[in-house]
Formats: C-alpha cells, structure tokens, sequence
C-alpha cells in the first residue's frame, strides 16, 4: 500500500529537509488550507446552505459580490487573524488592507487572497477557486501599511490556490516546485496526490474570452488568427480553444495538461492595463505557472517583476506553457 503524505507532513519536509520555510510559514499555510476547507463546505452545500445568489452589495472594483464571495472573505480573516504569523491582510473583497488587530500577535507575513475566483460561475455550478499569496513584511519600521504589500511578485514566499471542482485540490508552491493536495473528505486531510508539477513547453490548446476579439490590439488578434488558421496556416497546427471564465478552473488544466491563458487589454477600458489583478491573481498564478516550468508576462515584461503601485492594481495576463507565452510576448513587444 503506498503510504499517503499528508500537507502537514509535507511542509514539515520542506521546512526540515529542505530549509525552504520558516515554521511560521509552514503554520501560516496550514490556516490558509483549513480555511478553504471551510469555504469548499459551504460551496458543496449550494442552495442547501443558502449561499447562492447576489448579496446586494458591491466590492471596491464596483463588482456585485455573491453571498459566498462575502462567506469565504470572511473564513479567511476569522481563520487568519489570531494565529500570529500574520501582520496584516489584503482581499480583492475589501478596499483596504485589513491590520491583525491589538488583541493578537502580530507576525512577520502579509498575506493577500482573492476568497472566490470567478464567482460569476457559483450559480451555474461551474469550478471555482481561492487564490493566495505570501508576502514577508519589510524590515526597518514599526507597524504595517498598505505600502509593506506593494512588493513584485518575485517577492512572494509562498503561493497557491485552491480549486473547488469535482475534487477539492489544493495547488501549492514555497518556491521549490508545484504540489498537488486532494481533499479526503473522509479524513478531513489534505493528501498529496503529485508533486514536481510541470508544464510541457509547447502546446495546441489556448484560453480566452473570443466574444471580446474585437476590442483587442492588434499583437492579440494576430495571434488568435494564427491560431485559428490552423494548419493551413502559419503555425502548420490546430488549436483547441477552453474558456471556463474561472481563473483557477483555467489556470489548473492548464497545470494538468499544458495551454496558454490570456486576458489581455482591450479597447473598451483604454486606461486600464487589462482586468485581472496583479496582487491577488496574476502574481500568486505566475509564481506557480514558473515553478512549473512555465512563463507569465503582462505581454511586455515577466509577470513577477512587475512593482505595483497600488494594492488593486490591474494587468493583462499571459500565462502557461513557455514557448507560446514567449510568441504572444514577442509580438506585443514588437508592437504587432
């Protein structure tokens, strides 16, 4: 019988082993996994446990937040506040960053966390996701403040997501590779299931929103087009197309079998760098599309060496296997 290892045991791995974690680290990740233990509770509950539907308010990006975006912003606070690896918090869910209160201890990690990635979907049954990421507070002064988690992504020390699908899986890198957890709803634990996650180099499978083809710039549409001529065409192959409009959904088959995800800028919000948020969404996926073998640019420049100048700060994403990620890359910086 192969012996089972539990995310409790692998962390401990890591940290004695490897000396890739600090133990508040390793006790900070353990919160963060129980928490979406939580959240996948309430999530498989549906309609059973009253969460579907709208909440009747909005989050600071305008958007109209469900009951559950509300639930799982929640369970990740209550769940994180008291432990004392934590100084303070940011959510895509709230305006500011939210400081460990007085109370309790106050540790040397900034934790930031989109609670419910792609939340358009809870309704239709369709996987959703949380995604989080690990930044340590700067030294040299007291007390925290928003401008402590305006670090480049490089500067994470741990990233992941969890994925509510037909199986829970929990997605996690500390900067030595990707590791897959299952949820054993039995036991309650987190069992590893693969380890030494990688990315094949090249692939025939894209994902992106076509209905907004139209507003692209024009590096963006000559990519697609060459990727819908086929093999009669300049890349001599066919493509696939997935779009679950789901981050996490997208990002894990992409991590399972290889794929490129783009959501790119387009005309509609000139001003805007593109619509996913760097913080809480591109920097904690690039840092484990990379681990993975990977790329992740903002169609100009490596993802994760992009400095942030404010904590919702929005960018296009290109992400996933190398080789295509790099082509996309090449034609925006080349202006088409």
């Amino acid at each position: 019988m192969t012996k089972r290892i539990s995310l409790t045991q692998y962390l401990v791995e890591q940290q004695r082993q490897h000396g890739h974690i600090p133990a508040q680290l390793r006790l900070l990740i353990e919160v963060v996994a129980r928490a979406c233990k939580r959240i996948s509770i309430s999530v498989n509950k549906g309609a059973l446990g009253d969460v579907l539907g709208t909440a009747g308010s909005e989050n600071v990006q305008g958007e109209v937040q469900k009951k559950l975006d509300i639930i799982a912003n929640e369970v990740l606070i209550e769940a994180n506040e008291w432990g004392g690896a934590l100084a303070a918090m940011a959510s895509e869910e709230m305006e500011g960053i939210y400081v460990v209160p007085n109370r309790y201890p106050q540790g040397e990690y900034l934790l930031l966390f989109d609670p419910l990635d792609g939340s358009s979907n809870i309704d239709v049954n369709v996987s959703i996701g949380t995604i989080f990421s690990v930044l340590k507070k700067p030294d040299g002064h007291e007390g925290v403040s928003e401008s402590d988690f305006l670090q480049a992504g490089k500067q994470q020390v741990a990233a992941g997501y969890c994925v509510y699908g037909p199986q829970t899986t929990l997605v996690l890198t500390v900067g030595d590779g990707v590791a897959m957890f299952t949820l054993d709803r039995e036991q309650g634990s987190w069992v590893l299931t693969q380890d030494g996650v990688q990315i094949p180099e090249d692939t025939k499978e894209f994902a992106i929103n076509m209905s907004n083809m139209r507003h692209w710039a024009p590096p963006m549409k000559r990519y697609i087009d060459e990727c819908l001529a086929g093999k009669s065409g300049p890349r001599g192959k066919d493509f696939n197309m997935r779009w679950i409009a789901s981050m996490v959904a997208d990002v894990h088959r992409i991590l399972t079998r290889g794929g490129v995800f783009m959501y790119p800028w387009d005309q509609r919000e000139p001003d805007k760098a593109g619509k996913l948020r760097l913080m809480y969404e591109a920097n904690p996926m690039s840092f484990l599309i990379e681990q993975a073998g990977g790329a992740a640019t903002n169609t100009q420049q490596r993802m994760l060496d992009v400095t942030p100048d404010k904590l919702h700060q929005r960018v296009s994403v290109v992400l996933g296997s190398k080789n295509e990620v790099d082509r996309v890359t090449a034609y925006h910086q080349a202006g088409g």
